[in-house]
C-alpha cells in the first residue's frame, strides 16, 4: 500500500518549493589550505567551502552525521530556529526527527562546483580576478568528497558516525565509504546507483545542450555582461524535473484537470496544467542557480562510475568497512531500484554488513525529499543511526535492544505469525554456535535477535514487509528487502552455514524454487511449518466443515489468510524424497501441550521442524 500525503493546496508545490536565492543566515565559510589537485587533471589554487551545522559536537567528537546534497541542494538542509527559512530536508533533520539534532552533530557543506558559497564556476579565479565561468575545471564526485574530507579535518573531526545523501549525494556517500573507509562508521545512500543508466545520461545530455545552445550563454562568459542563459537553464530544469517525478505522481496531479493551466508569466507553453507547472519550476530555478554550475555538477554526476558488472562493482566496494543502509523507491525511474539491488548484491558478495529496503512509493525519485513515505524511509534512517557504534555481537545473556525502545521481553509479531514462537527454542538449539545464519521471512527479527544475544555474529534476514524491515533495523539487525518467490540472487552458493525458513513455507508461491535456493545458499536448511494433518485441524474440517485455523491465522478468514499451501509432515517428507533433498533430522511438536511428539507425529503434532541439505 502506498502511504500518500494529502495533496498540497499549492498547485505548484514540489520538493523544490522551499529553496530560494536569499542569503543564508547561519552559513559558515572556511578556506582550505593548499591547492586541490583534481582527479581528472588540473588543480584549484584555493577552495572556499560554505557549510552549516546543527546540534552539538559530543566531547569525543563521535556523533557527526555528514549530509551530502543533490545537484540543486545547498548547505541549508534544515531550519536552525523558528525565525529561519525552511531547509531542503526539514522533514528529516531537526530535534526529534529521524536525523535528530538533539543527538547528532549534523554537518552539511555546499559541494565543490556549486553556487551557494563553495568554490564553483561563479567564484572568482585568483589568477584572473574574474569568475571562472567556462574555465572552471572538470571535477568529479571524488573531488567533492576530498573537499569535504579536508573540511572535517580543518574542523577537528577525526571520524564520521554516518554519511547520508540522496541522488548525487548518494554518489558522494558511496565515494566516502570507498575512498576513506577508516573515517566512516555508517553509510546511507538513498535513491542512488553505482553509475547512471544510459537513459539518465541522455536526459542530462539534452539539458546541457539546452544551456550551451542558448544564445545568451555566450560561450560561458555571460557574467561579463550581466546576462544569463535563462531559457536554456529553465528548459534543462524542466526536463530534469520530469525525471524526478513518477508517472503515477504526474497522473494524480494533472490528469483530472489537464486543461486547467495556472496562470504563469512565462515564455513557455502553458496550454496544459503540467506545462504551467513545469514552466513555474524552470523559472524559479533560474532565479537561484548558475548555469555553469549546472553544467559542472551534471557532468560530475554523469562521470561517476563504480563499475558496469557485478565483479567490478564488488571490487569497487570491497574496501569499505562501514555498516550500510540502502534505500530505493519503487517508482524511481531516474535511479531505478534494480541499481540499488546491484549495490546490495555487491556488498553482500564482499561480506559487508548491509540492510536494504525498496520503499513502496508513487512519488518517483523525489520521494526521499517528500513527506509521503517518511514513515518508512525516515524511520529506517532513525533506526540505523541509533545502532551505529554498537558491537558486532552481544555475548552471553546481554539483551539486544528491541525496535523503537520497546521492552526486550515483549513478544513481537512476525510478518506472518503472531503467537509465541515455540519453534524458535528448538531451532536455536539446532544451530551451532558461531554458524552464519540467513533467516528467510525473518519478520521483525525475533529469531535473529535471539541468535544475536547468544553471540552469533554473521546473521542476516530477508523480509518482504516494509514495516517488519523497519523493526529489524530498529533491533540493529541486517535485513534485505526481497520476495522469496524471486529466488535469492543476492547470495552466493554456500554463503551461509544455516538458512532458516520458519513458518513461511506455507505462504510462498514457488515452493520448489524457494527450497532449491535455500539449499544452494546454505550448507544446511532448517524448515518449520504447521502440520495441517494435526488431529485438531482434521476435526475442524471434518466435524465443523470449516477451514482449519493454524497458529497466527486465527483472525484470518479463508479469503485473506497468508497460508496458500496446506501441507502435512507426510506431504513434506514425500516432497523431499521426490526432490532429492536429504533429511538429517525431524522434530515434531505439539505446541498446545508444549512437548515433542514421537508417536504418529503426522496426527499428533501441529508443528514440524526439518533439518535438510541438497
Amino acid at each position: 500500500m502506498t502511504h500518500a500525503a494529502p495533496p498540497s493546496p499549492d498547485p505548484f508545490f514540489s520538493s523544490d518549493s522551499e529553496r530560494h536565492a536569499r542569503a543564508l543566515k547561519h552559513v559558515h565559510r572556511v578556506t582550505l589550505g593548499g591547492p586541490l589537485d583534481l582527479e581528472l587533471g588540473g588543480s584549484l589554487s584555493e577552495v572556499t567551502v560554505a557549510y552549516e551545522t546543527y546540534g552539538r559536537l559530543s566531547p569525543n567528537r563521535d556523533n557527526v552525521v555528514l549530509i551530502c546534497h543533490a545537484i540543486s541542494g545547498d548547505s541549508h538542509v534544515a531550519r536552525h530556529d523558528d525565525g529561519d527559512d525552511p531547509g531542503w530536508w526539514d522533514i528529516v533533520v531537526g530535534a526529534g526527527k529521524p536525523i535528530d539534532t538533539d543527538r547528532y552533530f549534523v554537518l552539511c557543506p555546499n559541494i565543490l562546483g556549486g553556487c551557494r558559497g563553495t568554490t564553483g564556476p561563479n567564484s572568482i579565479n585568483p589568477a584572473t580576478g574574474k569568475p571562472y565561468a567556462i574555465d572552471f575545471p572538470v571535477i568529479t564526485v571524488g573531488d567533492m568528497v576530498e573537499v569535504q574530507r579536508r573540511l572535517i579535518a580543518q574542523l577537528g573531526i577525526d571520524r564520521l558516525l554516518c554519511v547520508v545523501g540522496g541522488s548525487l549525494g548518494g554518489h558522494m556517500v558511496l565515494s566516502w565509504a570507498t575512498k576513506y573507509p577508516e573515517l566512516v562508521d555508517g553509510a546511507i545512500p538513498v535513491a542512488t546507483s553505482g553509475r547512471l543508466t544510459s537513459q539518465a545520461l541522455a536526459f542530462d545530455v539534452v539539458g546541457r545542450n539546452a544551456i550551451l545552445r542558448d544564445p545568451a550563454y555566450q560561450a560561458g562568459k555571460y557574467h561579463e555582461n550581466g546576462g544569463r542563459p535563462s531559457v536554456g537553464l529553465a528548459i534543462a530544469r524542466m526536463l530534469g524535473h520530469i525525471t524526478y517525478l513518477s508517472r503515477e505522481a504526474i497522473m494524480r496531479r494533472f490528469d483530472a484537470q489537464r486543461f486547467d493551466a495556472r496562470h504563469v508569466q512565462t515564455l513557455f507553453e502553458t496550454k496544459f496544467a503540467v506545462g504551467s507547472y513545469l514552466a513555474h519550476q524552470g523559472e524559479r530555478f533560474v532565479d537561484r542557480f548558475d548555469a555553469n554550475s549546472y553544467l559542472t555538477l551534471t557532468m560530475a554526476l554523469d562521470l561517476f562510475d563504480l563499475g558496469g558488472s557485478p565483479e567490478v562493482l564488488t571490487e569497487a566496494l570491497r574496501g569499505s568497512t562501514c555498516r550500510w543502509l540502502l534505500i530505493s523507491f519503487t517508482t524511481d525511474w531516474l535511479f531505478p531500484s534494480f541499481q540499488s539491488r546491484e549495490l546490495v548484491r555487491a556488498l553482500i558478495a564482499g561480506e559487508k554488513r548491509v540492510s536494504y529496503c525498496d520503499v513502496r512509493s508513487d512519488c518517483g525519485h523525489d520521494a526521499f525529499l517528500l513527506p509521503n513515505d517518511l514513515d518508512r524511509y525516515g524511520e529506517l534512517i532513525r533506526a540505523f543511526l541509533a545502532h551505529l557504534g554498537e558491537p558486532d555481537e552481544y555475548p552471553g545473556d546481554e539483551q539486544l535492544p528491541e525496535p523503537g525502545g520497546r521492552d526486550p521481553g515483549r513478544q513481537l509479531p512476525t510478518s506472518i505469525f503472531y503467537p509465541q514462537r515455540l519453534d524458535y527454542d528448538s531451532m536455536v538449539a539446532l544451530i551451532p554456535p558461531g554458524a552464519s545464519v540467513l533467516d528467510l521471512g525473518c519478520g521483525t527479527g525475533e529469531l535473529l535477535a535471539r541468535l544475536r544475544r547468544r553471540g552469533q555474529r554473521k546473521i542476516v534476514g530477508v523480509e518482504i514487509d516494509e514495516e517488519a524491515i523497519v523493526a529489524c533495523v530498529g533491533r540493529g539487525l541486517d535485513v534485505i528487502h526481497a520476495d522469496l518467490n524471486n529466488g535469492l540472487p543476492a547470495f552466493g552458493d554456500g554463503q551461509f552455514d544455516c538458512v532458516i525458513l520458519s513458518q513461511t513455507l506455507q505462504a510462498v508461491r514457488d515452493v520448489k524454487r524457494v527450497l532449491r535456493e535455500m539449499l544452494r545458499v546454505g550448507r544446511r536448511g532448517i524448515v518449520s511449518f504447521p502440520n495441517l494433518a494435526y488431529r485438531r485441524y482434521r476435526a475442524q474440517l471434518a466435524e465443523e466443515g470449516r477451514m482449519p485455523r493454524v497458529p497466527g491465522t486465527e483472525a484470518c478468514a479463508w479469503y485473506d489468510t497468508p497460508t496458500v499451501r496446506f501441507l502435512s509432515i507426510t506431504d513434506f517428507t514425500e516432497f523431499c524424497r521426490e526432490q532429492g533433498i536429504r533429511i538429517h533430522e525431524q522434530i515434531a511438536v505439539d505446541t498446545h501441550a508444549g512437548e515433542r511428539i514421537v508417536d504418529d507425529p503426522n496426527l499428533n503434532a501441529d508443528l514440524a521442524i526439518f533439518v535438510l541439505s541438497g
